[in-house]
Protein backbone atom coordinates (compact mmCIF):
# COMPACT_ATOMS: atom_id res chain seq x y z
CA UNK A 1 0.00 0.00 0.00
CA UNK A 2 1.71 2.94 -1.16
CA UNK A 3 1.90 6.33 1.04
CA UNK A 4 -0.24 8.95 -0.09
CA UNK A 5 0.82 13.02 -0.22
CA UNK A 6 -1.67 15.26 -1.41
CA UNK A 7 -0.33 18.36 -2.23
CA UNK A 8 -3.16 19.37 -4.59
CA UNK A 9 -3.40 23.47 -4.39
CA UNK A 10 0.46 23.57 -4.22
CA UNK A 11 2.58 25.10 -6.50
CA UNK A 12 5.96 24.53 -7.87
CA UNK A 13 7.98 24.06 -5.88
CA UNK A 14 6.23 22.82 -2.73
CA UNK A 15 5.16 19.60 -4.25
CA UNK A 16 8.64 18.23 -4.90
CA UNK A 17 9.71 20.05 -1.63
CA UNK A 18 6.85 17.83 0.41
CA UNK A 19 7.63 14.74 -1.83
CA UNK A 20 11.73 15.28 -0.46
CA UNK A 21 10.61 15.23 2.99
CA UNK A 22 7.74 12.72 2.73
CA UNK A 23 9.33 9.98 0.27
CA UNK A 24 12.47 9.72 4.09
CA UNK A 25 9.55 8.03 5.73
CA UNK A 26 8.81 5.31 3.16
CA UNK A 27 10.53 2.32 3.35
CA UNK A 28 13.07 1.30 0.94
CA UNK A 29 11.57 -0.51 -2.18
CA UNK A 30 8.26 0.56 -1.44
CA UNK A 31 5.69 3.41 -2.85
CA UNK A 32 4.99 7.43 -2.25
CA UNK A 33 1.82 8.33 -4.36
CA UNK A 34 1.84 11.88 -4.82
CA UNK A 35 -1.67 13.67 -5.98
CA UNK A 36 -0.84 17.20 -7.25
CA UNK A 37 -3.01 19.65 -9.63
CA UNK A 38 0.23 21.78 -10.55
CA UNK A 39 0.68 20.98 -14.32
CA UNK A 40 4.51 21.92 -13.96
CA UNK A 41 4.76 18.62 -11.82
CA UNK A 42 4.87 16.71 -14.58
CA UNK A 43 8.11 17.50 -15.42
CA UNK A 44 9.30 18.44 -11.89
CA UNK A 45 8.60 14.60 -10.99
CA UNK A 46 10.10 13.42 -13.95
CA UNK A 47 13.41 15.41 -12.84
CA UNK A 48 13.22 14.88 -9.68
CA UNK A 49 13.38 10.99 -9.95
CA UNK A 50 15.95 10.74 -12.24
CA UNK A 51 18.10 13.42 -9.75
CA UNK A 52 17.38 10.63 -6.56
CA UNK A 53 17.58 7.68 -8.23
CA UNK A 54 14.28 6.91 -7.08
CA UNK A 55 11.87 5.44 -9.64
CA UNK A 56 8.69 6.94 -11.48
CA UNK A 57 6.31 4.03 -11.81
CA UNK A 58 3.50 5.89 -13.06
CA UNK A 59 2.10 9.21 -13.82
CA UNK A 60 -1.70 9.52 -14.43
CA UNK A 61 -4.16 12.40 -15.11
CA UNK A 62 -7.66 12.87 -14.23
CA UNK A 63 -9.91 15.51 -13.68
CA UNK A 64 -7.12 17.93 -13.72
CA UNK A 65 -5.63 16.09 -10.52
CA UNK A 66 -1.97 14.26 -11.65
CA UNK A 67 -1.00 11.46 -9.50
CA UNK A 68 2.27 10.21 -9.29
CA UNK A 69 3.90 6.62 -8.30
CA UNK A 70 7.40 6.56 -6.93
CA UNK A 71 9.30 3.54 -5.36
CA UNK A 72 12.20 4.37 -3.33
CA UNK A 73 15.38 3.60 -4.40
CA UNK A 74 17.47 1.08 -2.41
Amino acid sequence: MATVLDVKGLNCPLPILRAKKAIKDVPMGETLQVLATDPGSVKDFDAFCRQTGNTLVETKEEGGVYSFLIKRAS
